[in-house]
């Protein structure tokens, strides 16, 4: 069976479109500059960050449709090593505009297509189809696919000898949480506060929460209390995949065998090199390796 440093899940990948323009009114066309279309959804985008860092990654992912077509050849070109689940219904389509006027970003985000049971028990068998160290599961689930479904993923993954990774929210997050077993959950602060993750890291559900906390920086919680990294300071250019950056820094530092603290330092590189990126392009390892001269190290805070 062949093995990976990590594997990646998206159940709901995007093909993302991203341009700018000048300004944003209704009624009228809005015309647009520097158009970008990129692989997207928040496995892929884990995937494609590890893969520039140079880490072993499969990417596993749901597609179907003209525009199913359209993201694999986007992966090719991306040269990502990828395991394609088909679908029948069509991949969404995201979008994000930059308005020059007032420095605005404005994400729409289609919930996705409808996904039906045979193409789940589909998702499980590739999920089994090869095996790794780490597992992140990332983005939101599309219709038709229960609740539960990460919570039966991460058993799973955990059968396999995977360490499993989770970044989602909602009523998934709350099952998987229920579930337990999560060696790494990635949040941010508006969707879990921080006594809610030492909580989760007591009850051991989790084992490390690494949380988000925007300008404040950022928060690595586990059994022995919590680390805290300061922001970066950047002149952002975008902030989309910030946090899918972020998580595949840590998740690049963990399999590499760095200490929890120092994936931390990676994750918050990489997270800053992402806003560096136009449109809906991700981190790069030349400014993750650049930026994290100015990480300092993590600092305990009990």
């Amino acid at each position: 069976m062949t093995r990976f440093a990590v594997r990646t899940l998206t159940l709901n990948p995007a093909i993302d479109v991203s341009s700018d323009t000048e300004k944003v009114e209704p009624e009228r066309k809005v015309r647009t500059c520097n158009e970008r279309i990129d692989p997207g959804g928040g496995g892929i985008n884990v995937a494609r960050v590890l893969q520039r860092l140079g880490t072993s990654v499969e990417a596993i992912y749901l597609a179907g449709g003209a525009t199913g077509g359209s993201l694999d050849q986007l992966l090719e070109r991306a040269g990502l090593q990828r395991r394609l689940v088909p679908i029948a219904d069509d991949t969404r389509t995201s979008l994000t505009i930059h308005e020059h006027s007032t420095g605005l970003e404005y994400r729409f985000v289609p919930e996705g297509p409808t996904i039906g049971l045979e193409e789940l028990r589909a998702c499980c068998d590739a999920i089994g189809a090869a095996s790794s160290d780490y597992f992140v599961a990332s983005g939101s689930l599309p219709p038709g696919v229960p609740d539960d479904f990460y919570a039966t993923v991460g058993e799973r993954v955990r059968d396999g000898g995977a360490r499993w990774a989770l970044d989602t929210s909602g009523a998934e997050l709350n099952a998987a949480l229920s579930a337990g077993g999560i060696h790494l959950l990635k949040s941010s602060r508006e969707e879990l506060n921080e006594n809610a993750a030492r909580d989760l890291v007591t009850s051991g559900r989790v084992e490390h929460v690494a949380l988000t906390c925007g300008g404040e920086g950022a928060l690595l919680i586990d059994a022995e209390g919590a680390w805290s990294l300061p922001s970066v300071q950047t002149e952002p250019v975008s902030t989309v995949g910030a946090g899918d950056s972020f998580l595949a820094g840590v998740t690049h530092g963990l399999a590499t065998g760095l200490a929890p603290a120092e994936a931390f330092r990676i994750g918050v590189a990489a997270g800053a090199a992402a806003t560096l990126s136009p449109g809906t392009d991700l981190a790069y390892p030349e400014n993750v390796w650049r930026l994290l001269e100015q990480v300092p190290e993590a600092r305990r805070i009990g």
